[in-house]
């Protein structure tokens, strides 16, 4: 329901030398709401009967003129409110006009996301950010596209675009769910308010295709570590061994990601135990390490570098972006080395990096949850689990 809107003088609430208050009055549904102008004027210069300043008040044209620059603010706020068919309450009338958004567009606030989460060193995030950037600027072919043009109607033609363009489901759902985590940031930031939000009414879940399972059988990793790489091909065999034994390791070690087994140092080796921080969330985390694992890791000892596997180099990959592209190329070529390994050995899936992940994941999951608990055989839970399970 629509406010009603009008100037009011206090003349019960008198200061001390008997000047009254003039406020803004906002009725809705019966309820009242007050907000002071700031204009404090003696009772005879008020016209309790037209709401209005008398003729003879002093600097009357001026006072005039903050009066209405205060209503047509109050009155701009519930035009928009109508223009977007927004239920509103008096509460957030006043929370919209007494609180304005910064006027920042979308992607001069991107830029600002970009620019923290590469300081930040969350290298991966801002690529997301970057490539979102890309995609509406080439979508609107405007610099200044404002949060309070996308609406549903922007968000359906937005997703009609990127599938001209060829983008399937998922990848559709990537730049969505980034640009409605932008829109959560800019929220909270008072970029621009929540009335505006589109996304309660468009769902991203939508998008999203379910994942083909990519678990395989302990006999299908048992035909991967027997697996002589030189079978293959008889071109050299450094990279189809070193994708076999990335694998592997991250199979062994709980499913330790890519990101996270080029960080490992030596220093990481805590006895008979991998002790390390997930680059990503900077939990700890800690697995034992298994002779197969502990092979995999001499097999690289040679040479001056601290890491534990030869992908990242100090002396080069000084920044974190280098460091990011580096851990990128080197996962691509493992992946397309790892397909020629699970074809060699009639995988029914593509065999990727991520498979190791996915094998270890729910039971790295299990051994969290109950660390505490001890077998009768004196081992803990989580030796117990992986040796039975590798």
């Amino acid at each position: 329901m629509k406010a009603k809107i009008d100037v009011i003088g206090e003349n019960h609430r008198p200061s001390v030398n008997g000047e009254i208050p003039l406020s803004i009055r906002l009725t809705q549904n019966k309820k009242r709401k007050y907000i002071r102008i700031g204009i404090n004027i003696q009772p005879q210069y008020w016209d309790s009967k037209k709401n209005k300043l008398k003729p003879n008040c002093p600097d009357r044209e001026y006072l005039d003129n903050i009066i209405t620059e205060k209503l047509s603010k109050y009155q701009k706020q519930i035009l928009e409110f109508q223009s977007i068919a927004k239920e509103y309450s008096i509460n957030q009338l006043i929370e919209s006009v007494e609180r304005p958004t910064k006027n920042i567009s979308i992607n001069d606030y991107l830029n600002s996301v970009i620019e923290n989460l590469t300081k930040e060193n969350r290298i991966g995030n801002a690529t997301h950010y970057q490539a979102l950037y890309n995609s509406l600027e080439r979508f609107t072919k405007i610099n200044q596209l404002q949060f309070v043009d996308i609406d549903v109607p922007f968000l359906n033609k937005y997703e009609t675009h990127l599938r001209n363009m060829g983008n399937k489901n998922n990848s559709i759902s990537i730049k969505m769910r980034t640009l409605k985590a932008v829109y959560n940031k800019a929220v909270k930031d008072n970029i621009v308010k929540k009335d505006y939000y589109p996304f309660n009414e468009y769902n991203v879940s939508k998008l999203k295709d379910s994942t083909p399972k990519r678990s395989i059988l302990k006999e299908d990793i048992q035909k991967i570590i027997s697996l002589d790489v030189q079978t293959i091909s008889k071109r050299p065999q450094s990279l189809l061994q070193f994708s076999k034994d990335l694998f592997l390791f991250s199979y062994l070690g709980c499913g330790i990601n890519m990101v996270d087994m080029a960080h490992l140092k030596r220093s990481n080796i805590v006895s008979t135990r991998i002790v390390y921080k997930r680059h990503k969330t900077g939990k700890q985390i800690s697995f034992l390490l298994q002779p197969y694992a502990l092979e995999i890791i001499q097999r690289y000892e040679n040479g001056n570098n601290d890491y534990i596997f030869p992908i990242l180099d100090d002396s080069i990959h000084t920044t974190a972006e280098q460091q990011f592209r580096r851990i990128k190329k080197v996962t691509y070529v493992a992946n397309k080395n790892l397909k020629k390994i699970g074809e060699s050995i009639n995988l029914s899936i593509p065999l990727t990096t991520y498979c190791a992940r996915h094998n270890k994941a729910h039971y790295y999951l299990l051994i969290n949850r109950l660390r505490s608990i001890r077998l009768s055989t004196g081992n803990d839970l989580e030796t117990s689990l992986v040796l039975r399970y590798a």
